[in-house]
């Protein structure tokens, strides 16, 4: 009888090492860049995870500029503010984000299709 209670293992997290990952202060914070489906061939592109400091109007602001295409900032209740773009914008809008000096190349993360 004691044998088994040496071979049973005790409690084990496997998600403590994700928690410890996440309370490094916002060290490794990505951007997703995903694309929504709509009716037919119209689609969405959303942009979220960008740093709170960034004036969102400004940037979206910008992005219309650039790719010629209508968009949007939504207040969600749980991921904050989203930017909306009208089309698939997910490459142009990853580039811009690198240039811009918003967000490095590798805290980027493109879904979709």
């Amino acid at each position: 009888m004691s044998d088994l209670d040496v071979q049973i293992p005790g409690a084990y997290d496997p998600f403590a090492d994700a928690n410890a990952e996440d309370s490094g202060a916002g060290s490794k914070e990505y951007v997703h860049v995903r694309i929504q489906q709509r009716n037919g061939r119209k689609s969405l592109t959303t942009v979220q995870g960008l740093r709170k400091e960034f004036s969102y109007n400004k940037i979206l602001k910008d992005l219309k500029k650039e790719f010629c295409c209508n968009g949007t900032v939504v207040q969600d209740p749980e991921l904050g503010q989203v930017i909306q773009l009208q089309g698939d914008q997910r490459k142009n809008v990853s580039n811009f984000l690198v240039q811009a000096g918003i967000v490095k190349k590798d805290n980027i993360k493109i879904h979709g299709f």
